[in-house]
């Protein structure tokens, strides 16, 4: 597997000082210091070092791996229930773990000061938009040497490609946010919030660069290509309500001949049970040759030079999403369970709602995505002390949790853990954008613009492949693409900013999330902006977001 995710530049050192009143360093302190100003000038003399370093190819390509890790730390870097925000609290999902009270109630617990709120902020600019600007900056230096305009190009598409959708993230979820597009060398405190819009088109412009200068393809597993760039794209224009280019950038991807859906089995699965779905998520089979659905996954190699090693690190979703399995009692009162290499340790975090597991499927009985290769609804017991072993659990017993221990789970978690069953994660890719995703936003697309037909034709095209009935054009409406995505795309779409590009959040949490659904209001369609930001950017005011003011 392709080392995507090193980080081979030590950019807290060297990197961009300007973010301080984005996420609240010790820079400021250093104002105070009474000294030589001399003392404080760094000269950095080791090599790795961006003066050194990004000077060439080779050097930005370590600088670009960096960014990928960014990505990957903003889903998988950190322990703990906080890094799902953006599943919790939605029409999707609610707690499990009845000691959790993310989103629970959202007044007391999405405020500005929240963790959630800060790490998501911090992270978007200090791992992602300043690792691009250095990277973008010290590309059109003269210290820079280049084959060819074209291979300076392509470097910087990849960085502006993450600019792009990190801009794009953070307007999705927070609003008006900073447009942060350059690389600063002093230490900025007066930086001002930009329209929702005027941070989608900054993002549109990053991503038509990068659609421009990309490769069609690459040999490298994870790396961006004109196709991820188009993708988004056909979402930006969406947000900035220019359908007919959001489906031409669609169409440029679909039609590409680089990508298509998977209608036949394959992979690492392929002599097993299962279906064509199911294989999509199987282990070794994201970055397969064979797949050609894949756009973008994140990439978790395991004990690579410069990968992820074992320090609570690894794809996480088994561990959050996965029940208690392994807490079920058998009838005798005793353990029923035991921890699986396949299931692993889920530790019940963030429950489907009734929603997501049931009311969906009311009208698509055959849909391969529901089916037991794709949605464990049963369980059996697995424990060889016990005298029910291979009995199934009978989840209506009054001895089976069925909020923590036994709710239907979403299969697309699992996978074999290289450290262990009981490790709770695995260290399999993760989609970040798949062709299903393509044809759908294609379909929001068209029918935003009115063009209900067309519209029609692409939801069937990604349910056919899953065997779901026809629909009709009268079918088509906001909350119909919203549950088809909810569908094809549970626990792979960031669905708090799906909802909330579209405003709908709020509405549709009060109707299908029982634990959030009460107490969420308008305020929380959007993020507060975090309250050390505002703190601490004290040359201009960074107004908070309706509603949050303390």
């Amino acid at each position: 597997m392709t080392n995507i995710s090193a980080m081979k530049i030590n950019y807290k050192k060297y990197g961009n000082k300007a973010l301080t009143a984005l996420m609240l360093t010790a820079g400021l302190a250093l104002t105070t210091v009474s000294c030589n100003k001399n003392v404080l000038t760094e000269k950095p003399t080791g090599f790795l070092n961006p003066d050194v370093t990004l000077v060439n190819k080779a050097g930005f390509e370590s600088a670009i791996t960096g960014l990928h890790a960014g990505a990957r730390d903003l889903y998988f870097g950190q322990d703990g229930s906080k890094q799902w925000w953006a599943f919790l609290g939605t029409d999707e999902f609610m707690t499990g773990d009845p000691t959790l009270a993310d989103f629970n109630n959202y007044p007391t617990w999405l405020t500005p000061v929240q963790t959630s709120v800060t790490a998501t902020w911090n992270l978007l600019y200090s791992e992602v938009i300043t690792r691009a600007n250095e990277i973008i900056d010290y590309a059109n230096r003269p210290t820079a040497t280049w084959a060819s305009d074209a291979e300076k190009n392509a470097e910087v598409a990849e960085a502006r490609f993450f600019r792009g959708w990190a801009h794009n993230y953070l307007a999705e979820m927070y609003g008006g946010v900073p447009i942060v597009d350059q690389f600063y060398t002093y230490n900025k405190i007066d930086f001002v919030r930009a329209s929702r819009d005027q941070v989608y088109d900054f993002a549109r412009q990053d991503l038509e660069f990068a659609a421009q200068w990309l490769p069609a393809t690459t040999t490298m597993p994870g790396r961006i290509t004109k196709g991820a760039a188009n993708h988004l794209l056909a979402e930006v224009y969406i947000n900035l309500k220019q359908y007919d280019k959001a489906i031409a950038a669609a169409t440029a991807v679909i039609g590409s001949g680089q990508y298509q859906l998977m209608t036949a089995r394959f992979g690492s699965t392929l002599s097993q049970p299962g279906d064509v779905f199911s294989d999509l998520f199987r282990d070794n089979n994201q970055n397969l040759a064979a797949n050609k659905e894949t756009i973008w996954a994140i990439q978790m190699e395991y004990l690579t030079p410069g990968g992820i090693a074992l320090a609570n690190q690894g794809n996480t979703t088994l561990r959050a999403f996965g029940n208690r399995y392994w807490n079920i009692q058998d009838p005798d009162k005793k353990a029923g369970m035991v921890v699986a290499d396949s299931l692993g340790r889920g530790v019940g975090w963030c429950r489907p709602t009734n929603y997501l597991m049931y009311n969906i499927w009311a009208n698509d009985a055959g849909d391969i995505r529901n089916s037991q290769y794709n949605i464990r609804r049963e369980f059996y017991y697995n424990n060889p002390a016990s005298r029910f072993l291979g009995q199934k659990v009978d989840r209506k017993s009054a001895l089976v949790d069925t909020t923590w221990d036994a709710y239907p789970t979403i299969r697309k978690i699992e996978g074999l853990s290289l450290a262990g069953a009981s490790y709770g994660r695995t260290f399999k890719e993760f989609y970040m954008m798949r062709l299903a995703e393509t044809y759908l936003l294609r379909a929001e697309a068209y029918f935003r613009k009115g063009d209900l037909p067309n519209a029609m034709a692409d939801i069937n095209t990604v349910r056919n492949r899953s065997k779901a009935p026809n629909i009709t054009a009268a079918q088509v409406t906001e909350d119909f693409i919203l549950d088809e995505r909810a569908r094809e795309l549970m626990l792979e779409e960031p669905r708090r900013l799906t909802l909330s590009r579209m405003g709908r959040l709020v509405d549709r949490t009060k109707v299908y999330n029982p634990k959030s659904g009460p107490s969420i209001v308008s305020t929380n369609e959007l993020y507060p902006i975090p309250q050390t930001t505002i703190d601490a950017n004290t040359a201009a005011k960074i107004d908070q977001n309706p509603g949050y003011n303390q």
